[in-house]
């Protein structure tokens, strides 16, 4: 597990029971305690917890009002467009409320998950009445899959005052009850619907053949929904054919720098991740062949990744073995999910290509990149070392990538 900052509970007051916690009282800016109903525009957005599974909460996050486009306090791909800071990221999701319930993974036929559910359905903000049991708890839980969580509040009732406007494909994949989750989400993702939305309907159970509809946690949603995407973009890039030579694409945001090495050679992806200033690393890798265990290391940024990557070599009709090279810098002060992680790599893929002519050179802008030797990075890739065994590139010879 990667810690970003606040080993002990990365902001969470009621795990480590101090009476002031200075990440809280740099990021407030109302107070929730003052509110135990209210109408609200939820972005739309919803969260589904795994603590207790399969009995867990679930619930639908939203603003304490309504009138605004509430879009941007939720979407990671908001957040990179206006390239928001992670302060002002912190800022808008202590904006929101998340009014709980319990529910059961399996049978969520209460009132409550269905108005859950029509909100994961939608794809503009739309206004919710909630009136909570007890007034909202002042926090904000951090993850490095999911965005941030605060002001946690139990629910009573809940009630649309507004009409959800929800994609005609949406509503026809919801209504039919053969069709599998891993293509309803395949074909709706062609539809531009963003992975964003696409999670939260997986999380809500609202996808899938009728009998096996089940609620997901959101950790697992948001993974599970860049892999099966980039799987199946896999499956046609391998048909294709491979590009004509090395080039770099990077890309920086809220101090994650992202160096994305593309080889001419057959499908095979690495991620390795490094913090500094104390160097840690985390490091998963997959070949030509399916991976068929999860990244335990880099865990969903691996996917999120992956499926930047894919969508880049789908759109150019071709095939390469990738490097993904993360560094991350100490102005990374919280991790703010994988969603900031996937629009920083597909924002790489938007920018002019580095044609590399040979490893000398790319050595050497890595080492720019970087601000570090690249031999960090080499000695521990897979990749680059199953290059060297197999001989496909003759000037990556052991001595240079031993040296750095």
């Amino acid at each position: 597990m990667k810690e970003f900052f606040c080993d002990k509970c990365k902001g969470n007051q009621k795990i480590c029971q101090i009476s002031f916690c200075p990440l809280l009282n740099k990021f407030k800016l109302f107070k929730p305690q003052t509110i135990n109903e209210f109408e609200g525009s939820s972005p739309p957005d919803i969260f589904v917890g795994r603590v207790g599974y399969p009995n867990i909460y679930t619930g639908i996050l939203s603003p304490p009002e309504t009138g605004e486009d509430t879009t941007k306090l939720s979407h990671p791909e908001e957040w990179f467009q206006q390239q928001l800071s992670v302060e002002e990221i912190l800022h808008t999701r202590t904006k929101l409320i998340y009014s709980r319930f319990k529910n059961e993974i399996r049978n969520p036929t209460n009132k409550l998950s269905v108005i859950m559910q029509e909100v994961a359905m939608t794809h503009k903000p739309v206004d919710v009445e909630f009136i909570l049991q007890k007034k909202p708890r002042e926090s904000l839980i951090t993850s490095n899959i999911t965005s941030p969580l605060a002001n946690v509040a139990p629910l009573r009732r809940a009630r649309l005052t507004s009409n959800p406007r929800i994609h005609t494909k949406v509503d026809y994949f919801v209504n039919d009850p053969y069709v599998k989750a891993k293509d309803a989400i395949k074909e709706l993702y062609k539809r531009d619907l963003t992975i964003t939305n696409l999670n939260k309907m997986l999380s809500a159970g609202i996808l899938g053949i009728k009998k096996q509809r089940k609620l997901v946690p959101s950790k697992w949603s948001i993974t599970a929904t860049d892999d099966m995407i980039s799987k199946e973009h896999i499956t046609h890039i391998k048909r294709n054919h491979l590009i004509n030579d090395i080039t770099i694409h990077t890309s920086y945001y809220v101090g994650n720098l992202y160096i994305i090495v593309l080889f001419p050679q057959y499908w095979s992806f690495e991620v390795i991740e490094c913090k500094i200033p104390e160097m840690q690393f985390w490091q998963d890798y997959e070949s030509v062949f399916p991976r068929k265990w999860y990244a335990d290391e880099v865990t969903g940024a691996y996917y999120a990744n992956r499926l930047a990557v894919t969508e880049y070599l789908i759109r150019i009709k071709r095939q390469a073995a990738v490097l993904v090279l993360r560094q991350i810098d100490p102005s990374y002060t919280a991790p703010l999910g994988v969603g900031i992680l996937r629009e920083n790599a597909r924002n790489a893929f938007k920018k002019q290509a580095i044609h590399v002519k040979d490893n000398k050179e790319l050595n050497e802008l890595l080492q720019t990149y970087l601000g570090i030797s690249p031999h960090h990075f080499i000695k521990r890739s897979r990749l680059l070392n199953t290059r060297i065994e197999q001989r496909t590139l003759s000037s990556f010879g052991k001595k240079e990538l031993s040296t750095g």
